[in-house]
């Protein structure tokens, strides 16, 4: 798991368009990356449009935001496509990113407990240093406060 201060690994992953994403590539930005469970589900539906209703600012601010769940390429596109996501979708099938910032936890859904994604956000400074995390996040006012530890507020 990586903690606050450390540098993050050199992950790369498939995006919905099938291009790969290298987070090296963002060296000396703000980079967002949030996980979430599942595409077209009411809150991560919810969480994307509100990344989406932020963007330019984030822009704005030199960052970049980047979502990542185990969903398909597929899956992904029609997601993005669906709410408009200017921001890359990473295709985490076989959990590398997810498992790199430890948000596959066990859960307990209708009784039935199985592993998923933990909904958590990380910020990565433009030092490539874990800057700050959220884990167990509440949609409502999530992306308000990531931005708003991007800028000081």
């Amino acid at each position: 798991m990586i903690a606050v201060g450390e540098r993050v690994p050199a992950l790369s992953g498939s995006t919905a368009d099938g291009s790969t994403l290298r987070l090296s590539s963002f060296k000396g930005q703000w980079v967002v990356v949030y996980f979430y469970p599942k595409d077209n589900t009411p809150g991560c539906s919810s969480e994307a449009q509100a990344f989406r209703d932020l963007y330019a600012e984030f822009q704005a601010h030199r960052a970049q935001v980047i979502g990542v769940s185990r969903d398909s390429a597929k899956s992904h596109a029609n997601f993005a496509q669906k709410y408009a996501l200017p921001f890359p979708l990473i295709v985490d099938g076989d959990e590398t990113w997810c498992r790199a910032f430890d948000v596959i936890h066990e859960k307990v859904l209708y009784g039935k407990r199985h592993l998923g994604i933990v909904r958590s956000t990380f910020l990565i400074a433009p030092d490539g240093k874990l800057h700050a995390e959220w884990r167990g996040v509440k949609v409502p006012g999530h992306a308000q406060a990531v931005l708003d530890a991007i800028t000081g507020k």
